[in-house]
């Protein structure tokens, strides 16, 4: 083994280990790796960014772009409420939804696809009175199944297809992982909707309904000896922290104010609406000197008028949503993989003095809490519970990238903008399927035809874009290509045949399928395409056989990511609503690579012979 070889294989082998630690996101991890090349010399510093010009990265960024407008104009919403009947049984349900979340992600984002339906999804499931996470985790798999069935319905595909295009100078088009990619996910969404939603865990989630909020909510009053008279607001929620509690609203002078600004001087007479752990409740009332309050009569905005002071006045100007609480909605949002609101808490955001809105309480993985609340940070797949106005939360959700959980109205803003966004998609398309030019070309098209006319905003085109994935893209594709480079990939490519395969040709088609798929199961799934492309590459010149045969057995294994939460974006994103936990995927999603292993193998050897 070479100098160069060590280097790559080391690198190589520290990243995989930090995908699976999980503490850094999977972009800083793969410009760590990159970097980690060029300042080893196995990069050029000149080419150490080239991967941003490559055809795959500009294709994803393009996809997704493309896929918000379509989602915008509402034209996915129609397509949803068109095909999907108002009453159905729950495997009727589950069936028409899985099959939809697949069609739609072969053809758009699949998250964005999931993000659409989860709503319609939860809204069947409490019809029914099943738990949500009996048809979520169903539309979930068949939105990934979906995903391999054209160039475009998943990165890995659009990684596999550069690989091709380097090796022979033409890449896979864009119905060419049809044949065996839409079988495999008829086959899973048949399994699923017959037998796999049974296979299930029943986990009853934190719902709005189930959060029980009201149990925790007591007023207390202030009194003139208290010690937070004359001071912020803000220092009296620190001092509840300890105790684990929160202040929710204020009453002064018959006038409700929710979610109240934490500059608000608080004031003896002041009514502060709390929300404690019962067991809690003592402790808090004893730190701040608080007296429970009984009866009030918390009055209405119109009432109050004559009796609000000067100061009153400038007190609910500082606030962002005051007056009654007549308005004040209690909503349910899932907060997206790509969220901006990762890693933040409410007090980061300042939640309360931006939106009006209060954080009630937070469900993970099935667990619900209501300590600490301003100080928790939010990961992928929580649920928050909003009050507030519809119209701030909504606000919120839009700017943190969160989803609601409740039905959605289903309309269409402007009809010819969705008609002519679905015209300009269905041309980006065929010009990409026939070859009329490359598909970075034809969707880049789409795009500016989507800017002109209007289609999606202009201020939503570059926030449409999942940055961190597009980083990850353009850093690993020269890491990749080192490992051909040094040798590297042949080596392992050796290695594996020989000890593991046996010098088998269909032994290293299904391997190469299962070692992807494993690995996508634990990290990002473009990082997994873009290492095991290079082997896959290395093997076929070893057995010498067909590499597109080996290339879409990457392609496969790298879009079936079924047995754990952190393996696709779209597992992370129910494992909140449904109430998941870490083990639950397996239980499914182990019956689910089996069949993808047992249809897709012999399907390759025959749609791609050796």
């Amino acid at each position: 083994m070479t100098l160069d070889q060590t280097l790559i294989l080391s690198i190589l082998a520290a990243s995989i280990g930090l995908f699976l630690w999980g503490r850094w996101r999977h972009d800083m991890v793969a410009l760590a790796a990159l970097l980690a090349c060029v300042f080893t010399g196995l990069i050029p510093g000149q080419e150490a960014f080239a991967g941003f010009g490559h055809g795959a990265v500009i294709t994803v960024a393009c996809v997704l772009i493309l896929s918000r407008g379509l989602q915008s104009t509402g034209a996915i919403d129609v397509l949803a409420q068109k095909l999907l009947p108002k009453e159905a049984g729950l495997a009727v349900g589950i069936a028409l939804l899985t099959a939809l979340g697949a069609f739609l992600s072969a053809f758009m984002n699949n998250v964005g696809a999931l993000a659409l339906l989860m709503p319609v999804a939860i809204q069947l499931a409490r019809k029914q009175e099943t738990p949500p996470g009996m048809v979520l985790m169903p539309l979930a798999f068949g939105t990934i199944l979906g995903g391999m069935t054209t160039l475009i319905g998943t990165p890995p595909n659009l990684i596999v297809s550069g690989f091709r295009a380097d090796l022979s100078g033409e890449p896979f088009r864009m119905f060419d992982y049809s044949p065996v990619g839409a079988l495999v996910a008829l086959t899973g969404v048949v399994f699923i909707t017959l037998i796999g939603w049974r296979l299930v865990p029943r986990r009853e989630p934190a719902g709005a309904e189930s959060f029980d909020t009201g149990h925790y909510l007591t007023e207390v009053r202030v009194t003139e000896k208290n010690k937070v008279v004359g001071k912020p607001l803000r220092e009296a929620e620190d001092l509840l922290d300890k105790d684990e509690a929160q202040i929710v609203g204020l009453v002064r002078n018959d006038l409700r104010v929710q979610a109240p600004n934490p500059a608000r001087v608080l004031r003896a007479g002041d009514i502060l609406v709390l929300e404690a752990e019962p067991e809690a409740l003592s402790a808090v009332l004893s730190s701040l000197g608080l007296a429970l309050e009984e009866d009030v009569d918390t009055g209405s905005e119109d009432d109050a008028g004559d009796a609000v002071s000067k100061d009153e006045k400038q007190d609910k100007e500082n606030d962002k949503d005051s007056g009654d609480d007549s308005g004040s909605a209690l909503q349910e949002w899932a907060a997206l993989p790509g969220s901006t609101l990762l890693g933040r808490s409410a007090s980061d955001i300042r939640l309360r003095s931006r939106f009006g809105i209060n954080l009630l309480a937070v469900s993970r993985q099935g667990k619900r809490s209501v300590k600490r609340l301003r100080s928790i940070r939010v990961r992928a797949g929580d649920v928050l519970l909003l009050q507030g106005s519809s119209d701030a939360i909504s606000a919120f959700g839009k700017e943190f990238g969160c989803i609601p959980l409740a039905e959605r109205s289903i309309g269409v803003p402007d009809k010819g903008k969705a008609a002519l966004g679905v015209s300009i998609m269905g041309l980006a398309i065929l010009a990409a399927a026939i070859g009329w030019v490359p598909a970075a070309v034809a969707f880049a098209a789409g795009v500016l035809g989507f800017m002109v006319s209007g289609v999606l905003p202009l201020r939503s085109v570059y926030e449409a874009i999942d940055w961190p994935v597009i980083v990850l893209l353009a850093a690993m594709i020269p890491v990749a290509g080192v490992m051909a480079s040094t040798g590297a990939a042949d080596l392992l490519a050796k290695l594996l045949l020989e000890n593991v395969a046996g010098g088998s040709a269909v032994a290293a088609v299904v391997l190469l399928m299962v070692i992807t798929m494993t690995l996508s199961d634990f990290m990002n799934n473009a990082a997994t395409a873009a290492v095991m492309c290079q082997i896959a590459i290395s093997s076929a010149g070893v057995l010498s056989v067909n590499p597109d045969t080996l290339l879409m057995a990457v392609a496969i294994g790298a879009s079936c990511s079924f047995l754990t939460p952190i393996g696709h974006q779209n597992n992370t994103l129910i494992l909140g609503p449904g109430g998941f936990r870490f083990g639950d995927y397996w239980r499914l999603g182990l019956p689910m690579e089996v069949i993808v292993v047992l249809v897709g193998t012999p399907l390759l050897l025959w749609v791609w012979p050796l």
